[in-house]
């Protein structure tokens, strides 16, 4: 299953700093099983909105690193909601619940994750740490969430079974 990796940074995007969350972030879903493809892109919310988009056409996931943040330049959320059908808050919910038990500064993330037709996209924030923990709160989810975006909507749920008498 094909992933694309998408670092939005403009420091990373004129060659100023290496880009460390990207490569840490591939390397996960590399382990996971993904086939993964990598982009760059600078903090410009109708560029990333277009790089999202187009890696949606050809990658089951997206996972962005980068602009998630309240700085000025920070607006991956906003490029991510721009091409999303449907958001899924509870992502975001996990990842800063999660990241709480890291750092006080995590509600500080605006990371969201929603879906472009039978695509998953998911925000992660710039910092490598930040990154792969953020990942690893929603890792579990992603099996299923891609599952059901595929049209496999069968569940089987333990301790459904019809009870007897």
């Amino acid at each position: 299953m094909r992933a694309t990796v998408v670092t939005v940074s403009d420091r990373s995007a004129r060659h100023e700093r290496e880009d460390l969350s990207g490569p840490r972030v591939a390397a996960m879903l590399a382990r996971a099983g993904f086939h993964v493809e990598r982009a760059l892109v600078p903090d410009e919310q109708e560029e990333i909105a277009e790089v999202i988009r187009t890696a949606a056409l050809t990658s089951r996931l997206v996972v962005t690193t980068g602009g998630t943040g309240i700085g000025p330049r920070d607006v991956t959320p906003e490029a991510t909601r721009m091409v999303c059908d449907r958001i899924l808050d509870g992502f975001g919910e996990r990842m800063r619940s999660e990241g709480l038990k890291q750092t006080p500064f995590a509600p500080l993330s605006r990371a969201v994750a929603g879906t472009a037709g039978s695509t998953l996209i998911i925000n992660l924030p710039g910092s490598p740490d930040g990154a792969a923990a953020s990942l690893a709160a929603v890792s579990d989810l992603i099996p299923h969430a891609l599952a059901l975006l595929a049209g496999d909507t069968e569940h089987s749920h333990a301790g459904d079974e019809t009870r007897t008498r």
